[in-house]
């Protein structure tokens, strides 16, 4: 099983911006703790960073009949991009939105997810663990259909 997972704008910057919000790990860090899970779960991860919302766009494209599924934190792009949006509507993949922070208990403007509908599920405010969070729930979900 093969598991696309998607880091939107800024979060290359992890570790250093708005550690009260987003903790003190890098998204290196991050990454290392999926890829040391993934082989627990027996599953491959490709896993990209970009700050552009294109780019974003033509990675979810380019997962169907690669991938079994999307693992993604939009950042930003979770309440801006409908590009995003359709783009995971039209490869039909299941997908898990994930947040380090609690967007729920953030600005307004943060309440508001594009993804999520579009989404198998969604984990916010458990830091880095709401990668590994979203990372099993993910796996589990693909090998139950």
């Amino acid at each position: 099983m093969k598991i696309l997972v998607l880091n939107g704008p800024n979060l290359n910057l992890l570790g250093k911006r708005e550690t009260d919000n987003y903790g003190v790990l890098t998204l290196e860090e991050i990454n290392k703790s999926l890829y040391e899970l993934a082989v627990e779960l027996g599953v491959e991860l490709e896993i990209h960073q970009s700050n552009g919302e294109g780019e974003l766009v033509e990675k979810i494209q380019s997962a169907a009949g690669k991938f079994q599924g999307i693992l993604i934190n939009p950042a930003a792009y979770t309440h801006t991009s409908i590009a995003l949006r359709d783009a995971l509507l039209a490869v039909s993949l299941p997908c898990v939105e994930v947040h380090l922070s609690n967007i729920y208990s953030r600005e307004e403007f943060r309440h508001h997810s594009y993804i999520a509908p579009v989404c198998t599920g969604q984990i916010s405010g458990f830091r880095e663990d709401s990668y590994t969070l979203g990372l099993r729930a993910l796996v589990s979900f693909i090998r139950k259909k």
